[in-house]
């Protein structure tokens, strides 16, 4: 089910603002220190920054963040970027469409769109990669599972990097790492996608904290899968999803949140 993102970006804002004022007790030592934030698109207000560009990500990157999550798509000449949306509409005001247009071209009118190569060369083994796989159709899958096996070979699955995805499908294109390093993105159907999880033996499974229900946590922990909740955006849901035991925070306020976390420590450090 996709949700339209005025209405995401609604329930946010309404859920955000209702857990940002429930006080929630301090998180041990060991859970702050512990505490895998994630920069959801790096730190950008899509008007000075731009998601999903080298800047965006550049402004985490030796700040405590633990990773960056980003999105691929691929170009007519099969070719992965890094970009959220089908289309450049919303970003920038073109109607553009990644499909359609070479890596060339692409990068012709619109340089600051990052190729996947130029964001894992520049950030593999620095920050943790976490790769949406958008929906889309894939052309030549031997093929573009040699471009993302080659783009991605001097990493290590699972320690550098996971893929992700809303659509469970998009995981099955991809054949040369194993299962658990795919993670599933629940949106209402957490439930479900839990399950699936479980029954294919993936690394675990993120998703809004709302719908990431107590006995969901309870689930993956028992066998030893991650679980990720987005999008924390507050001290107090931050306390709340590290008193659950929560692996990974996404988060549109990386750097707030792990300015938080450090504040206190006795001591703070970069490296998780």
């Amino acid at each position: 089910m996709n949700i339209p993102l005025w209405l995401e970006n609604s329930f946010h804002l309404v859920v955000n603002s209702v857990y940002a004022n429930l006080p929630q007790a301090l998180p041990g030592e060991e859970r702050l220190s512990n505490c895998k934030i994630i920069s959801h698109r790096g730190e950008h207000d899509n008007k000075n920054i731009f998601e999903n560009t080298l800047p965006a990500f550049d402004r985490v990157i030796d700040q405590g963040i633990w990773g960056i999550e980003f999105d691929i798509r691929w170009t007519r000449d099969l070719q992965p970027v890094v970009f959220h949306d089908k289309n450049l509409k919303r970003v920038f005001g073109s109607s553009i469409e990644i499909s359609k247009v070479t890596l060339t071209e692409l990068q012709a009118n619109f340089p600051m769109i990052p190729s996947l190569d130029e964001v894992v060369s520049r950030y593999g083994k620095k920050l943790h990669l976490m790769v949406e796989i958008k929906e889309g159709v894939y052309n030549d899958p031997v093929f573009q599972n040699r471009v993302l096996q080659d783009i991605f070979s001097p990493l290590e699955p699972q320690s550098d990097f996971h893929f992700l995805s809303i659509r469970p499908e998009m995981l099955t294109l991809i054949d040369f790492i194993p299962s658990t390093t795919f993670l599933l993105i629940s949106q209402l159907n957490a439930r479900n996608l839990s399950e699936m999880s479980i029954r294919k033996n993936y690394g675990g499974i993120t998703g809004h904290y709302l719908f990431l229900t107590d006995n969901i946590v309870k689930k993956h922990k028992q066998r030893r899968q991650m679980v990720g909740a987005g999008f924390i955006n507050s001290k107090n849901c931050l306390f709340r999803e590290l008193n659950r035991g929560i692996n990974w925070i996404f988060s549109n306020n990386a750097l707030e949140l792990q300015s938080i976390c450090n504040s206190l420590l006795p001591f703070s450090s970069s490296t998780k």
